[in-house]
């Protein structure tokens, strides 16, 4: 699954009493739907994911699944302690046609969790039985543990395994993941124009070629990269008016600060999961446009015009910052759930402040 772009990695919204408010969960899905992100992501840190019940995620796993368009790449964020409890809840997203599954580093024995020989077991149990492509989650501001490198390049060899969400906020660790996974080939279904092809495309598309004389099927599975053998670039396939061919993409690493995304790329990585994203997804997408047309000064620019909003904040307000900052640049972000309190006044008049120029 090709994973260059901007992913913003969706709020869960909710009443004031706390129940999720789905009605705004789909309108958010559908405004991020029209925006130039590549796909979204449910279910991740800034999705509150884990103060929801087992029963909640898989409601709002469906709610934005149903909302989304096919052709923006889904990743479920499928992260729970268990090695058994993660599968699980991967299948169930796998069930609605999610493309990817984003399983966060277990944490809470941090003394276990010390000895790669447990991280290492985790991952390549979930990895074998996943029905999805599996993306490493690390997010050691909240976990307190940082997923070394060298234990994700050992990783990396999984076929199944096809990434990671780096959110330490170190270029030098980008830049050492992305140099020593660089021997790893692997493939991924794309369109003609090198867009991803997403499993609700190719499902769409294979329904239309089955009554077509000669329509050619391809299968979901396809779409993880793993085949042994790659196919020629070059080589084009129709799914009744998909047309489709193969682009190399290997080990992906993907970032999540929003104000170190230029050099970021810089140091290998091809896309981002960006909590600032949430409120303003064309302003993060400008950086990337412009570093992936190879315009280094206009990506500075864009990048120095974020850098001070989405550090204050998703790095020091967090979730009800991000949240507020929705509510102000016209989606719908709302309160976040206890024990997260609403910004206060002051706080709001400072978000308002940093997003005077950020508008979408």
């Amino acid at each position: 699954m090709l994973l260059h772009g901007i992913f913003p990695p969706i709020t869960t919204p909710f009443y004031p009493d706390g129940k999720i408010y789905f009605r705004k969960l789909e309108q958010n899905v559908e405004h991020y739907s029209r925006t130039p992100a590549v796909g979204i992501v449910v279910l991740g840190s800034t999705g509150e994911a884990i103060l929801l019940s087992d029963e909640e995620r898989r409601e709002v796993l469906r709610c934005a699944r149903e909302s989304a368009a096919n052709e923006k790449v889904l990743i479920a964020g499928t992260g729970i302690e268990s090695a058994i409890e993660t599968l699980r809840l991967t299948e169930y997203a796998a069930e609605l046609g999610y493309d990817v599954a984003m399983v966060r580093t277990p944490h809470y024995y941090k003394g276990q969790m010390a000895n790669p020989q447990n991280m290492l077991a985790f991952y390549r149990f979930v990895c074998d039985r996943s029905p999805l492509p599996v993306v490493i989650y690390n997010f050691p501001q909240a976990t307190g543990y940082d997923i070394p490198a060298e234990v994700v390049v050992e990783l990396a060899e999984h076929p199944n395994l096809i990434g990671i969400k780096e959110s330490s906020g170190s270029i030098e660790k980008v830049q050492n993941m992305a140099e020593q996974t660089r021997h790893i080939n692997r493939s991924a279904t794309v369109t003609e124009t090198f867009a991803a092809v997403t499993g609700r495309m190719l499902n769409a598309a294979n329904a239309a070629s089955a009554s077509a004389e000669g329509g050619a099927l391809v299968t979901v599975g396809a779409l993880a990269g793993t085949a042994a053998q790659k196919p020629s670039s070059a080589a084009v396939t129709v799914v009744g008016r998909l047309k489709t061919r193969q682009k190399e993409v290997g080990f992906q690493v993907l970032v999540g600060a929003a104000q170190k995304l230029h050099p970021s790329l810089d140091a290998g990585a091809v896309g981002a999961i960006l909590a600032f994203a949430d409120c303003a997804p064309t302003a993060c997408y400008e950086i990337y446009a412009a570093w992936k047309e190879g315009d280094a000064a206009l990506a500075r620019e864009k990048q120095e015009r974020i850098a001070k909003a989405a550090e204050r904040i998703v790095g020091g307000l967090s979730i009800p910052g991000v949240k507020y900052a929705m509510d102000y640049n016209g989606c719908f972000g709302g309160v976040p759930r206890l024990p997260l309190l609403p910004l206060t006044a002051d706080k709001k008049a400072e978000v308002e402040q940093l997003l005077e120029n950020i508008r979408n």
